[in-house]
């Protein structure tokens, strides 16, 4: 989730932008063909279908957390856990080469969730790009003689970031949930397969936990987006 919210964000805000920019262009029409596929496949089915290409296929991106070797280093006594994220504990311990092992191993559940944000973020940035591109700031921007790249990125982009911040936001705060079909597909266990486990159990005490920490994200979460704000478009 950490891994994914930057592509998510950037990019997606980013590709909205010059969606906007470039409206009813080819450009446009091509990226929102593409935000219409990312917003109608389900997550198993980007998931099953990257799986298949880059490891069934090519061999690439391999699912779990670790290849076997690291596995077992990973799991000894000489491996010290110190966050229990794999990338940073393997920097901590100064082992490189399983870094990169785990960076391998993300990359499918990442661009899995990023693809799947990416379409509902893109159109929300488009439309409130051109609500913003429409407004009479923009045109005294423009008459003024400021250039098209200041009047985008300086006037129009910063008030349509608002409610982009906002989706962003509930997007982020729902990954950190869990996402336990992403989970599943990559043999990636986290959150939501554990209180998905849990509730198979009937383990009461570990879904109360788990909904009391997922509460605590959704208020934190929140309040980030709602200080954002400010600094976005002061």
């Amino acid at each position: 989730a950490l891994y994914s919210i930057v592509p998510i964000i950037f990019i997606g805000i980013w590709l909205g932008v010059v969606a906007a920019v470039h409206h009813n262009g080819f450009l446009d029409q091509v990226l929102r063909v593409l935000a219409l596929i990312g917003y109608s496949v389900p997550a198993f089915v980007l998931g099953l279908l990257l799986l298949f290409i880059f490891y069934g296929v090519l061999g690439w991106l391999p699912p779990g957390r670790l290849g076997l070797g690291f596995e077992m280093i990973y799991n000894s006594p000489v491996f010290h856990h110190y966050t229990g994220l794999v990338t940073i504990d393997a920097l901590l311990n100064g082992r490189v080469w399983m870094f990169l092992d785990a960076l391998k191993h993300l990359l499918d559940p990442v661009l899995t969730l990023s693809f799947l944000s990416w379409a509902g973020l893109l159109r929300i940035t488009r439309s409130s790009m051109l609500e913003s591109l429409g407004q009479d700031y923009v045109r005294t921007a423009r008459a003024k003689g400021l250039s098209e790249h200041v009047v985008i990125t300086k006037h129009a982009r910063r008030n349509a970031l608002i409610p982009a911040t906002t989706v962003a936001g509930l997007m982020f705060i729902g990954i950190l949930g869990g996402v336990v079909i992403t989970e599943t597909i990559f043999n990636y266990p986290g959150v939501g397969s554990a209180i998905a486990q849990a509730s198979e159990q009937l383990d009461y005490a570990t879904v109360l936990g788990l909904s009391l920490l997922f509460g605590l994200i959704t208020v934190i979460g929140n309040l980030v987006v709602d200080v954002s704000y400010a600094l976005i478009d002061p």
